[in-house]
């Protein structure tokens, strides 16, 4: 039996190794997933199970700046793995997912030399098929194998889930982190501005100084009403990307359902999320490496306080 524990990251002994006369490929997990879903955690808990690096895949978390309305993972969340593509665009350009592509080819590259694993982590699915679909040069899957593992919560569930993680960031500073970020002229189509969480302020920021403290509060709910609004509505259409690439491109996605994480937050949610997403996606990993690995692997995650916020 095999345990993943922190610090005893297992080797990779099948990348880059000869097979049957010929180089296989490279190995690379690919983890997908709505807003909010944990697609983060899973991302580090598996790179305390494997020795890996992780790649980030959200387009708004890119940028430098808003790490509260993105919902950046923190230094302490991300548990010494490195992570690349989190926080280095300039806010005021575009990152385009030709962009994206490029730079997580080379991102790619560089960590399977250190003979690490990849593992690529976001919500922006038409990033992901930019990179593994390209229709020029099949650049991604002439080099690299993947597996991808769909953190999936009901929506019932995780509308929930959305609206008490936006009262958790009004309360870490939202209002205060976007506030230079607003623009007079209503701009918010270029760089990090595109971020839910920015152009939603709007009405807020043009009028808190014009009106009575009772007009100010309903201004400040009606925003956040809305972004709450905004961020359900963005898991659909990224639930709706995600079935695409399994029903109509035929990518073979494992669904890890995380519901009961959820629907239960205060109910041993460590536990839980171990038993129901982190464990199961040790497996689908373990097998994916090694072959014929089998399920005889058991993943002890950190020690962590209960958590209060999945990304």
């Amino acid at each position: 039996m095999l345990t993943c524990r922190v610090g005893q990251a297992q080797p990779l002994i099948n990348v880059g190794c000869m097979q049957s006369g010929k180089m296989e490929k490279e190995k690379v997990v690919v983890v997908m997933g709505a807003t909010g879903a944990g697609k983060s955690r899973l991302s580090v808990d598996l790179a305390t199970c494997f020795p890996a690096e992780i790649i980030n895949s959200d387009k708004i978390q890119a940028y430098e700046g808003l790490d509260i309305v993105t919902n950046k993972i923190s230094k302490e969340e991300q548990r010494g793995v490195p992570h690349h593509i989190l926080g280095t665009q300039n806010p005021d350009t575009d990152f385009t997912a030709l962009d994206f592509r490029d730079m997580s080819l080379w991102a790619v590259d560089a960590i399977t030399g250190r003979r690490r694993l990849p593992i690529i982590v976001g919500g922006s699915n038409s990033y992901l098929e930019a990179l593994i679909d390209d229709d020029d040069d099949y650049a991604f899957r002439s080099r690299y194998e993947f597996c991808c593992l769909w953190v999936d919560v009901a929506m019932p569930v995780l509308r929930r889930h959305v609206a008490d993680r936006v009262e958790q960031m009004l309360g870490n500073g939202m209002v205060e982190e976007v506030r230079p970020f607003f623009s007079p002229h209503g701009d918010y189509s270029n760089g990090v501005r595109r971020a839910i969480g920015v152009p939603e302020f709007h009405r807020y920021f043009r009028r808190e100084g014009l009106v009575d403290e009772q007009t100010r509060l309903s201004l400040l709910q009606r925003s956040v009403s809305e972004i709450k609004a905004n961020t359900c509505q963005l898991a659909v259409k990224q639930l709706a990307k995600i079935r695409r690439l399994r029903n109509v491109k035929r990518w073979h996605i494992h669904r890890l359902d995380a519901t009961p994480v959820f629907a239960n937050p205060r109910h041993h949610p460590n536990h839980s999320w171990n038993h129901h997403v982190a464990h199961p996606a040790a497996i689908i990993v373990a097998r994916f490496l090694y072959n014929s690995f089998s399920s005889h692997l058991r993943f002890t995650p950190p020690v962590m306080p209960p958590a209060t916020c999945y990304t």
